[in-house]
């Protein structure tokens, strides 16, 4: 069974380890998540869980998903996405929180990067560009993209400018490295994707 929740980034800070170590870690707020669907082969094609995170005002859903979650005795929620490969001991109103992850284990943090705009090859590829003295008239430039006269097109996938992040990432292999239950904060090591109060999807190995 593949455990995975949904949360959102709080930021960064460091955990000092009982040795001395200082690990860069990134705050995440994982969970309470509520199942608000569980579906099946047999009716839906595939299985997987609904799961609802976020307490949200009534007034802001649509109908239709209010009925839904006031039928199933559930509170109203802001955000629902689905996980696969769940434990199917679990039923529809189960609450799960972050006490599914233990210390010490690998995760694959999931979430939309940053948004930088329209950017440049400098920015958003790493060019070195030209130099940067007087009389040179190449600073920051894409500069050659392509061949003369054959074959007189520019080939795609070619590195130029365009709009940078904003865009479903997935950092693996990171180590969980401390876990507080009494406040559904995960500290995970290095950097996840987002901006804070991002959602994310953490999914464990």
């Amino acid at each position: 069974m593949k455990k995975a929740l949904y949360g959102r980034k709080i930021g960064m800070t460091q955990f000092i380890k009982e040795d001395g170590t200082v690990v860069p870690v990134t705050a995440c707020e994982l969970g309470p998540c509520v199942i608000v669907q569980k579906k099946t082969v047999d009716k839906d094609g595939y299985s997987a869980l609904k799961l609802g995170f976020v307490d949200q005002k009534e007034s802001r859903l649509t109908k239709p998903i209010a009925a839904d979650l006031k039928k199933k005795n559930i509170a109203p929620k802001r955000y629902f996405a689905e996980v696969d490969n769940f434990d199917n001991a679990l039923e529809v109103g189960n609450e799960i929180n972050c006490t599914i992850f233990s210390e010490n284990e690998i995760v694959d943090v999931t979430g939309i990067s940053k948004g930088h705009g329209f950017s440049g090859v400098i920015k958003r590829h790493g060019f070195g560009g030209g130099r940067g003295t007087h009389g040179s008239h190449f600073h920051r430039a894409t500069g050659s993209i392509g061949a003369y006269s054959f074959p007189a097109e520019v080939w795609k996938g070619k590195k130029m400018p365009g709009r940078f992040g904003n865009k479903q990432v997935t950092v693996k292999n990171l180590q969980v490295v401390k876990i507080l239950a009494d406040k559904n904060i995960v500290l995970i090591s290095g950097a996840v994707p987002g901006r804070k109060d991002s959602i994310i999807k953490v999914t464990a190995k």
